[in-house]
């Protein structure tokens, strides 16, 4: 499952333009491999809240605060 996510992680940013701002404010202070796996890191705990509170992703989605 790691080594999807990071490939997955991986694509984004080679073919996905633009970034996300967080993402392009951080790709120019950190090493490419480190940024791919922060962002395989969101998307696996991103993918966890969704199985755990089994719900559906949502672009744009603002979570309320606890």
């Amino acid at each position: 499952m790691r080594t999807l996510l990071i490939h997955g992680a991986r694509a984004v940013l080679a073919h996905h333009k633009p970034l996300a701002e967080p993402l392009q404010r951080l790709l120019p202070r950190r090493p490419f491999n480190v940024v791919v796996v922060a962002l395989a890191n969101k998307m696996a705990r991103t993918i966890w809240a969704l199985l755990a509170h089994g719900r559906t992703y949502q672009t744009g989605y603002a979570g309320h605060p606890a």
